[in-house]
């Protein structure tokens, strides 16, 4: 799920019913708008500003660090009354109007990111009552309220539903559950494709794999989110078998990474009339994926790739990219703070507002950040209040996801 795709190619996503490759972008050297204290990166946040920093605000407290506060009110700040977050609100002293884009995508990151600092429970419940009144009748959900359900939409809600203690399989509507509506894009185990998740079936109903989707789509079918969870490995490799529940989807799913991931190491993306490139955003949610689904060990060449070339795509692509990085190698038990020779905590930091505490190099948090995590496991919650829980007045995948790239809406 990233958040590098522009709003031309998402719309283009829309028409065409399947997704579009994801490609880098750089950030804008001159965005449309002032980027506001608090924001992370310095690239025009129109289309990915709340995704972006959802992301790193997750990255940073899978880590142990304890973020700004003023990143964590930007980022409260920007939610509407009525609990749904669009990719960035330039003034949010004025109420969200029915014009106004808001998405799934979005607020599903958000409530992700606000869930693991802890005490935004008034926030993220009425982003989750949100999303649940904008479930499609198939039990999935579309980028945009109302669009037709994809894999990846559907796979970053379910991570929120499980982030504010939800249980996916209950949220229903028209009889159907989220991992009802992700079956729906797995491919069979025979053809082109085979254990692959679609984005979303083309106008004549038939699914193409993608990998990006079925990054996204095992980590959801597993019922987990953005950040994946670092489970112990399987010790077998992955077999594609008929599908009638989500976790055997997943495998399939994990199977075919395996092996789109064998030829080079990493994943390729391409636009019409240019040549394949390597997908940094995508291979670090494959590995993520894989590292979810008990297939760490299956996906370490691919790490150990990222660590060799991410360099210039993670400088280029800002606060997201460094976060998909520490995300991938936290799931994959890679080291954050000596990544190719690169501190990815010290890195992403350096994008936006210096938290307020930074764990030390050698992985020992400090006193203050490992008070907060005994409290989260004491009482549930954090009781680090003064991130702004009351700035809710106004709230983006990327997983779609490939930088998980928050997308605007046709």
């Amino acid at each position: 799920m990233n958040v590098r795709r522009s709003a031309a190619v998402l719309a283009a996503t829309a028409v065409i019913g399947t997704a579009a490759p994801a490609v880098a972008a750089s950030p804008s050297p001159s965005p449309s708008v002032a980027i506001p204290e608090g924001l992370y990166g310095s690239g025009d946040p129109t289309y990915d500003g709340v995704w972006r920093q959802s992301l790193t605000l997750l990255a940073q407290d899978t880590v142990g660090v304890v973020p700004a506060a003023e990143a964590v009110d930007w980022l409260t700040g920007q939610q509407c009354a009525n609990g749904a977050f669009a990719p960035f609100r330039a003034d949010t002293t004025k109420a969200c109007t029915a014009k106004l884009l808001v998405d799934t995508n979005s607020t599903a990151a958000a409530v992700q990111a606000l869930a693991a600092l802890g005490g935004h429970d008034t926030a993220t419940g009425k982003a989750v009552a949100w999303l649940k009144s904008v479930q499609n009748k198939d039990g999935g959900w579309g980028y945009a309220p109302g669009g037709a359900s994809d894999a990846n939409s559907t796979s970053v809600v379910i991570g929120a539903l499980t982030a504010a203690g939800e249980k996916p399989a209950d949220v229903v509507k028209g009889g159907k559950s989220p991992y009802d509506a992700l079956l729906t894009f797995a491919l069979p185990c025979a053809g082109d494709g085979a254990g692959a998740f679609a984005y979303q079936p083309d106008k004549k109903g038939k699914l193409a794999a993608n990998a990006d989707a079925t990054a996204a789509a095992v980590v959801g079918a597993l019922g987990k989110g953005l950040a994946g969870t670092p489970e112990k490995p399987t010790g077998t490799t992955p077999t594609c078998k008929d599908a009638t529940d989500p976790e055997q989807a997943a495998e399939n799913g994990a199977a075919y990474l395996v092996k789109a991931l064998a030829k080079d190491g990493h994943l390729t993306s391409a636009l019409p009339g240019s040549e394949d490139q390597p997908d940094y955003g995508n291979t670090a949610d494959a590995v993520l994926a894989l590292a979810t689904a008990g297939q760490g060990e299956q996906a370490a060449d691919s790490m150990r790739w990222l660590e060799a070339n991410f360099e210039q795509w993670a400088q280029q692509s800002g606060p997201a990219a460094y976060a998909q990085l520490i995300l991938a190698a936290e799931a994959d038990t890679f080291d954050t703070r000596d990544f190719g020779g690169q501190d990815l905590v010290k890195l992403l930091n350096a994008t936006g507002p210096a938290p307020e505490k930074v764990p030390s190099a050698t992985g020992s948090a400090s006193p203050a950040a490992d008070d907060r995590a005994a409290e989260k496991d004491d009482e549930g919650v954090s009781v680090w209040w003064i991130v702004g829980v009351g700035l809710v007045g106004g709230i983006g995948v990327g997983f779609l996801i490939s930088g998980r790239k928050k997308k605007q809406q046709p």
